[in-house]
Formats: structure tokens, sequence, C-alpha cells
């Protein structure tokens, strides 16, 4: 959540940026920045980081078929909330060459009916 505050994909509220200014000996004006709405998205390109276009490229491959998984075997007309999310990265051993684990849980968010 704080690295996503600093790359302005997520706000901070008052109290948190106030933490955060103290903390790590921000000035007010930066403890503002961080409370100013998000920019949601990589942007209209496709990523040319070449992390980020992993994750890219994940979605392009797998993320039909993850949709297809979790609406069968979850709930039907759902989709997993990016708000009420966790995420965790671990660096895993292998002695094919270490590996990078991340834990993703969203909360199930069914479609509503307008």
């Amino acid at each position: 959540m704080i690295a996503a505050l600093f790359y302005r994909q997520a706000s901070a509220s008052q109290e948190e940026a106030d933490k955060l200014a103290a903390t790590l000996d921000l000035t007010s004006e930066v403890a503002s920045a961080l409370m100013e709405y998000p920019i949601k998205g990589l942007g209209p390109v496709v990523p040319t980081d070449p992390l980020i276009y992993r994750w890219y490229e994940i979605m392009q491959v797998f993320g039909m078929p993850l949709k297809a998984i979790i609406t069968k075997n979850l709930v039907m007309a759902s989709c997993m909330s990016a708000i009420d999310f966790t995420m965790d990265v671990e660096k895993e051993i292998d002695p094919k060459g270490d590996r990078v684990k991340v834990i993703l849980s969203g909360k199930f968010l069914p479609y509503k009916k307008w």
C-alpha cells in the first residue's frame, strides 16, 4: 500500500499522510501529494519495463482463463475487488533459480443488476 501511494496508484487519508510524513521526514508538500486523487493504470501504451510487461503479458495470456475459472468455480456473476485486496510477495528458493511467489487475495464482488 505504501509503495502504491508514492506511485500515485492510491491515496492516503490525512492521518495516514501525517504518519508517513513524520516517520519518513517528508515535507508537507509531499504529504499533501499523498492525499491527491490516485492515477489508475499504466497508461495507454503497452508497458516497456520488463517486470511490469510480464504482468501485462500474464493478463493477456491468462486473464480470460482466470476469469472463466473464477466465475465457474466460485460465483457465476462476480468479480474480484482491487480495493478490498491484499498481496504478499515472497522469494522462493529453487535449485533451478530463485522464484517470485505472489499471493493475491481480493474480496468477491457480485455483479449487480441496475
